[in-house]
């Protein structure tokens, strides 16, 4: 028998993008939000009014790389803060900036978030809460 893992639905997407968007709308923040499968692809996207288009791209980069590297994008940019720079040439792994949250089930990576568009602590902000709306 084939071993079996969890995966996210287009109904768990929507929760995820939902949550994210209403905890976005409570503290007022003009951001986009991308969720990835455990590949990098893209699942969902939604760029608040007034965002820049650019945290589009940063949003579905984080995501990825969250979602690939199996860990927040946050512990990217911690090494090479740290002085690990060689990081900054592993291929596929482009947006090393905090505001991409892998979402674990049971062990296994299955997705991620990214959120971009203010500083990047809230960003991972918003792509937690998200991410809440389908764990608890």
């Amino acid at each position: 028998m084939l071993p079996t893992k969890p995966y996210l639905t287009q109904a768990h997407v929507q929760k995820i993008l939902d949550a994210a968007n209403q905890y976005a709308i409570q503290n007022r923040h003009v951001v986009a939000i991308a969720v990835c499968d455990d590949g990098g692809h893209l699942l969902g996207l939604i760029r608040r009014d007034g965002c820049q288009p650019v945290s589009s791209y940063f949003a579905q980069e984080k995501a990825r790389t969250a979602a690939m590297g199996k860990r927040e994008t946050k512990a990217y940019e911690d090494m090479i803060n740290k002085g690990r720079h060689a990081f900054l040439s592993a291929p596929h792994i482009t947006m090393m900036l905090e505001g991409g949250v892998n979402i674990v089930v049971d062990g296994h990576t299955i997705g991620a978030v990214g959120v971009s568009g203010v500083k990047n602590g809230e960003d991972g902000n918003t792509a937690r809460a998200g991410i809440a709306a389908i764990l608890n």
